[in-house]
């Protein structure tokens, strides 16, 4: 196993590897600040379950704010950190969503 501080892509694999990281992100940065329901609504593929999980991750990580309004009913809101913005300012997101990939490849 290679040493995370030797190899950064496994650090990046291990902040935002698996299957919805970067589907959430990528949503919150195109629709901004958005409640639970919303982004659950505009990942209709994830459980709600994993969706929370992968929620308080990306927040114990430093890409996420969770903002919790002093409501009734209570209302949580979550957006990207400024972290996250440079994150997707990287081109990443729009490098993986190039048509490029989206095409049916011929081997």
């Amino acid at each position: 196993m290679i040493p995370q501080h030797i190899c950064p892509v496994a650090n990046f694999n291990k902040i935002l590897g698996g299957k919805w990281k970067l589907i959430i992100i990528n949503t919150l940065r195109n629709k901004g600040e958005i409640r639970f329901g919303k982004l659950a609504f505009f990942i209709p593929a994830i459980s709600r379950k994993v969706l929370s999980a992968h929620l308080k991750e990306l927040e114990r990580d430093g890409l996420v704010i969770r903002t919790q309004h002093a409501e009734i009913p209570p209302r949580v809101e979550y957006a990207l950190t400024e972290v996250s913005k440079n994150l997707c300012s990287a081109s990443l997101l729009e490098i993986l969503c190039c048509p490029w990939l989206n095409e049916e490849k011929k081997i």
